[in-house]
This record gives structure tokens, C-alpha cells and sequence, in this order.
């Protein structure tokens, strides 16, 4: 019997779905059974893949109210196709891959039960092997598969407690040890975490006061899937607000953000100043490039042009990639199979991956980089607002988003950025970008903007993104004046 429907709940490599009844107009579509019937399809897949019989997998929640649910059914699941299944409870995105690399729980699966940065009536599942993340193919493939099952059959596995992310944190803590050579290299340091009631508040306890932090002023820490407080999303305007706050109050040296399942992050400095985007990128682009000279930084499509004017004056090289954390992963691992050495492959999201961490894109990870660079600072007197005085802002930037209302939105979109390719050929003072591997990027001149623009299709929305950046104040506005012109000619677009 084919189950419709489960298919649908496939965002990109995730699985997402609203999981709680409170929202009008918006039914419940995942629910424990449908995890249960996803969970079985992965163990099934997944054996298939290794070849095994028996497994071991990992199961991690983030603080979502319908998580310990979810991961009930998960390992139910799992139990019955007769695997050994570690309940890691609250967890951390990045952590539950770890699971599967350490020499101790040595897993060949694990499920991470979040939505991520959505609200808190949804709910979603993120899948790894020992290769990483799960493809896109490869998830269309499990639901494919899940949609077919009626019931798990089987018994014969067990289910072991295991609280793996106090492991995690603890490597964490051997990492920031090994590479400044302190026991306590954060002594003397205050430092503040906005957890926004997320996965994230280990971090404090288990990572900063280990290494000699001052957390006083730390909030949002406790795990409560309502959200009560702001959405967990260092994009999120109201919580970069929120912690920026506790670091002016608590007259902090170092704030950090991170999202609900710890795979993104920011850090905020003395200020109250946000260093995420181009400025985080920067940051742990700098490190690298001095451990790793000469090596490529993969990022999205929307970075800035000071963005590169930074990381080509440290000798490295920046390499321009599509929009989606799996595209600018796939890409850096795809350059590194080619022989073109890539260390940090990074959205402006948050979402990074660093080569000697699996390419995970993980959020604690990249804070962990972040106060090991920050401990050089602390101990030569600095503040954080220092380091990255050399990375050149914008004078403004702006996104404006056009809807498309033509139903095959992707044929449409494509032939406007056609005509927008010629559009821009003609236009005085425009340069178009090259190489460039998604939509069309235009570097303008100071007689046109002084700036640049991109125009882009959403990767699954109708929706077509115009991003633009300019060193003038009103160089925005001039270039957009000349973008209106073109798109006033289409009625598909709104």
C-alpha cells in the first residue's frame, strides 16, 4: 500500500513538517507514526547501503516540544529491524554525525529529530551516514520507500541511553586546549551565550567555565520548545537584538548566537556588534588561511566584494558558489578532489564546513575556531572589534524578493535571467561577473552605483532574490532604479 504524502515533507537534504496543532491553516502533516515509517526506511536504506544486517544508530532531539516523542518512535523503529540504537536525548546537529566517527559508538547511522530555525510547531529529521549528510537523491530515496511501509516488523534490538553531548563538548574543550596550549585559556574572559532556549546552552557549563570563562549574564540557556523568548536564529533580527543586549548589559568581550540543533552560529563583539555574514566567513577564513596558505574559501552567492578584497590580501582564494549549505559543502569537496586544496566551504547564513572537521557544518565547531582565535586577543590585550578592522563593509545592502506567479515558476525565472544577462551587457558602467555559477552578478562602477547586484531563482521557491551592495549611500537606489526599469516589463513577477 502506498502512504501519499510522505514525500512531500522533503525540504532539500531534511525532512520538515508541522508536528503541533496550534496555528490555523495549518494541519498537522508529521506526526510519531510517519516518523516511525521514515526511521524504518532509513534503517532499511541503510542496510542496503552497508550491507549489514544489524546496525548501530543514533538518535539526538533538539528542545522541541514534540522531540522526545519523535525520538520514541524513532527508536522503535529502529528496535524492531533489530539494531543497537544509542537515545543521545537533547543534542546538537553536528553532534549526532560525531556518532558515527567515534571510536567508541562507532555508529553507521544516526537522526537528528529538529526543524532547525522554524517555528515551534514544526518538526523535521536530518539523517547521517559515515559519509555525511544524506543527499537529496538519497533522502528522495528513503520516503520513496517509506511511503511504502505499513508497520516495522522484527524485535531483537536494544535501546542504550547514551548522553553524547557531554563527550562532544569534551572534545571541544581538548581542541581549544591542544591549539592554545592552556588549561584554561578563556580566564579572565566574559563571555555571554544566547541559546534562545535551543540545544545550545551545554556550551556554557561544559565548554566556557571549563576553559575559565565568565558566563555571567548567559540567557535563553534552558531547553523549552515554545520558544518563548525569540526564535533560535542568528538571522533572526529580534534574537541578533536580544544578545547583542546582553553583551552591552553585562559590558561582555564576547557574545555568541547559535540556532536550535547548534549548526549555526554568530559571535557578537565588545560593542554589541554582530560578527556573522561577510565578518564570520572573514573571521574563520583568517584562521585558516594562516594555518593553510593559499587555500580556496568556498561561500554562496551573495557574499561581498570585501569579502574577497580580504581573503585574496591574506593570499587566499575565493571561490563563489550557489546559495544552499550542501551546495557550497558539495563544491568544496568537489574542488578538493580535483586537487584544489579548500578548507572552509561557508554560507552567510552561519551554516560552515571546515575540512578537518568532515566538512560539518557545525556551529560549535566554528565558535570553537572562533575563541581559539580570540584567546591570542585576550592575552595581547585586544579587543575582538579589532580583528577584523581590515575586512571592508558596504556602505548598505538590500535583498528584494520577487515573487513569480507563473505556475512552471522555474522555466519563467530562467528565461528573465536570460534577458536580464542581456540587459545587463548593454547597461553603462555594468560589468557582468564571470566566473559565476548561479543567476547573474553585476559589478557596477562609482558611475553606476559603485556596487554590485545579483539576481538569482530561489532554489525551491517561486521566488526570484535581487541582492545589492553598494559603497556609496545611495548606490543601492541607483542601481535598483535601473533593475525597475527591466522588471516593470514582467507580469509574472510581483
Amino acid at each position: 500500500m502506498i502512504i501519499k504524502g510522505i514525500s512531500e515533507l522533503q525540504n532539500g537534504t531534511d525532512v520538515r513538517g508541522i508536528a503541533v496543532d496550534s496555528v490555523k491553516d495549518e494541519p498537522v502533516n508529521l506526526t510519531s507514526n510517519i516518523v516511525m515509517k521514515i526511521a524504518y526506511a532509513f534503517s532499511l536504506w541503510l542496510q542496503q547501503k552497508t550491507g549489514k544486517e544489524k546496525l548501530a544508530l543514533a538518535v539526538g532531539r533538539d528542545s522541541r516540544i514534540t522531540g522526545p516523542d519523535f525520538v520514541q518512535a524513532t527508536c522503535l523503529s529502529f528496535i524492531c529491524t533489530g539494531n543497537t540504537v544509542y537515545d543521545c536525548g537533547l543534542a546538537t546537529t553536528p553532534s549526532m554525525f560525531m556518532t558515527t566517527v567515534d571510536p567508541e559508538m562507532n555508529c553507521d547511522g544516526a537522526v537528528m529529530i529538529t526543524a532547525s530555525h522554524l517555528p515551534s510547531n514544526r518538526n523535521g529529521m536530518k539523517f547521517f551516514t559515515r559519509e555525511g549528510g544524506v543527499e537529496k537523491e538519497e533522502l528522495t530515496e528513503i520516503l520513496a520507500l517509506a511511503e511504502t511501509v505499513e508497520t516495522a516488523f522484527g524485535q531483537g534490538g536494544q535501546r542504550i541511553a547514551h548522553n553524547f553531548l557531554q563527550v562532544y563538548a569534551s572534545n571541544i574543550v581538548g581542541i581549544i586546549r591542544e591549539k592554545t596550549r592552556m588549561e584554561r585559556p578563556l580566564e579572565g574572559a566574559h563571555i555571554v551565550v544566547d541559546a534562545g532556549n535551543g540545544a545550545g546552552g551545554f556550551f556554557v557549563k561544559d565548554v566556557l567555565e571549563v576553559l575559565g570563562a565568565n558566563t555571567e549574564g548567559s540567557q535563553f540557556l534552558n531547553p523549552d520548545g515554545n520558544f518563548p523568548n525569540h526564535i533560535p536564529n542568528p538571522e533572526d533580527k529580534d534574537a541578533m537584538a536580544s544578545a547583542r543586549q546582553a553583551v552591552l548589559d553585562n559590558q561582555a568581550d564576547m557574545g555568541i548566537i547559535f540556532d536550535t540543533d547548534v549548526d549555526r552560529a554568530a559571535v557578537i563583539d565588545e560593542k554589541g556588534q554582530p560578527i556573522n555574514r561577510n565578518g564570520f566567513i572573514a573571521f574563520i577564513a583568517h584562521m585558516l588561511l594562516t594555518e593553510y596558505p593559499g587555500t580556496t574559501i568556498v561561500t554562496d552567492s551573495v557574499t561581498s566584494t570585501g569579502l574577497t578584497e580580504y581573503i585574496e590580501a591574506l593570499g587566499g582564494k575565493h571561490h563563489r558558489f550557489k546559495r544552499g549549505y550542501k551546495n557550497v559543502i558539495n563544491e568544496a569537496k568537489r574542488l578538493n578532489a580535483e586537487g584544489v586544496e579548500t578548507h572552509l566551504a561557508m554560507e552567510t547564513s552561519g551554516h560552515g564546513a571546515i575540512k578537518e572537521n568532515y566538512f560539518l557544518d557545525d556551529g560549535a565547531y566554528l565558535v570553537t575556531m572562533a575563541l581559539i582565535q580570540y584567546t591570542t586577543l585576550h592575552h595581547e590585550g585586544k579587543p575582538l572589534s579589532d580583528f577584523l578592522s581590515a575586512l571592508k563593509e558596504p556602505a548598505e545592502s538590500t535583498e528584494v524578493r520577487f515573487k513569480i506567479t507563473v505556475e512552471d515558476f522555474k522555466a519563467y525565472g530562467q528565461s528573465v535571467l536570460d534577458d536580464f544577462a542581456a540587459f545587463a551587457k548593454e547597461q553603462p558602467g555594468w560589468t557582468i561577473v564571470s566566473p559565476n555559477y548561479e543567476g547573474v552578478r553585476v559589478a557596477c562602477d562609482p558611475s553606476a552605483g559603485n556596487g554590485w547586484c545579483l539576481l538569482r531563482l530561489s532554489l525551491h521557491e517561486p521566488v526570484m532574490p535581487l541582492n545589492i551592495e553598494s559603497d556609496d549611500g545611495d548606490g543601492c537606489e541607483k542601481i535598483k532604479a535601473v533593475i525597475d526599469t527591466f522588471i516593470a516589463k514582467y507580469d509574472g513577477l510581483k
